[in-house]
């Protein structure tokens, strides 16, 4: 689960009022001259009123313009009929074969990590040998990261890198020159000219510090349960998938009911771990951080996070994206529950392919390989 927050951040000379994963997302820029130029008088008609703010501020929804151009650089919102389904097929396609790729090389990753695991096993012995022959290195921090490394659980480790691509991007959103490109990868719109790469890119987008705090806590929370459930590599390839389902499901939504605008965040992937975990182990109880006190089974929070995003998706409700979140919990919902036996059991066909080319490459063994797995 995620928070959704509405930002006012003032960056050098902009102003940008951004709204987070929700149905709506509004950015106007207020472009100020850098140098002062003499008033000009303005004379009024009777009964005309003039307006409080500058009267070069962008009311319209998301057109970005470029500074000193009078053409819109990437207008954001394109101007197309809101129930255009068939803009839509392109990213259905996108999102079929980027989610059976997705499974495709975690099967393939999961190969080479247990055909590396012997050779890892005399590597690892080797260098027990080696340690003890060469001086110990020094350093402090050096020694305290490895001691924490160490100490995390293997679904911790795997998260690490989802957590850190996070923040290299939230930290894109704060720098001004790449406002546009920002918008245009980084947030998913069905009525944007980008409709594919968005899909996925949005899923490692905050625009809102406490937005991605919220959703990397809820991550690394439930981290260890999922990729022991999963393992590292299904985890990777649900998680992947997730976030372009829940965007489709997101555009879908929008375009049946007209209510279009840019979304952006973790939250369709979070929502298919969490619900993933509990529909593995609904009897298992979970807590709300800020009252430990109040405990609850993993099946009834479900439950309750469906039916108010339901009740969000049919009501209309538009601070936070109801569509990409329930699309989220589904699919985790569904692969729990049938996914994983359609899936993930039937890649050896697969990993057998995999297996012939790699044993009939150099020093494959020849004969066209038919070892074992």
């Amino acid at each position: 689960m995620s928070w959704r927050v509405c930002i006012l951040r003032w960056a050098r000379n902009d102003i940008i009022s951004i709204a987070t994963r929700g149905n709506r997302f509004t950015l106007n820029t207020q472009q100020r001259c850098g140098f002062k130029k003499a008033a000009k008088e303005t004379k009024t008609k009777k009964g005309a009123v003039e307006e409080a703010g500058p009267s070069h501020t962008e009311p319209s929804e998301g057109l970005i313009h470029k500074r000193g151009a009078s053409q819109p650089l990437e207008p954001s919102v394109a101007y197309t009929h809101p129930r255009n389904f068939g803009r839509l097929v392109k990213p259905l396609v996108f999102t079929i074969g980027f989610t059976g790729c997705s499974f495709g090389t975690a099967a393939i990753w999961q190969y080479e990590s247990l055909k590396s695991r012997v050779q890892s096993y005399f590597d690892e012995v080797r260098a027990d040998w080696l340690e003890k022959l060469r001086p110990q290195k020094q350093g402090e921090l050096r020694k305290w990261i490895n001691q924490w490394w160490n100490s995390l659980s293997e679904g911790q480790r795997t998260v690490t890198g989802i957590i850190a691509a996070n923040a290299v991007v939230f930290c894109c959103w704060r720098v001004p020159s790449l406002q546009r490109s920002m918008i245009k990868y980084f947030t998913s719109n069905p009525a944007s000219k980008t409709l594919c790469f968005p899909m996925l890119l949005s899923t490692f987008s905050h625009y809102s510090f406490f937005h991605m705090a919220a959703n990397m806590y809820v991550l690394w929370s439930f981290s260890s349960s999922i990729v022991s459930m999963l393992g590292r590599e299904q985890f990777m390839a649900v998680y992947m998938s997730a976030g372009v389902i829940s965007t489709m499901f997101s555009y879908v939504c929008k375009t049946a009911s007209g209510r279009l605008g840019p979304s952006l965040g973790a939250s369709g992937a979070i929502m298919t771990v969490l619900a993933a975990v509990c529909t593995k182990m609904p009897e298992a109880k979970l807590a709300i951080i800020f009252l430990p006190m109040y405990a609850f089974s993993a099946g009834n929070a479900l439950k309750a996070i469906v039916a108010m995003d339901t009740a969000g998706l049919v009501l209309g409700w538009r601070y936070f994206d109801h569509a990409a979140h329930l699309g989220g919990a589904l699919f985790g919902i569904w692969y729990i529950m049938y996914g994983h036996e359609l899936i993930w059991k039937n890649r050896e066909p697969l990993v057998k392919v995999w297996h012939d080319l790699r044993t009939k490459g150099p020093g494959g063994g020849g004969n066209g390989g038919s070892g074992p797995l």
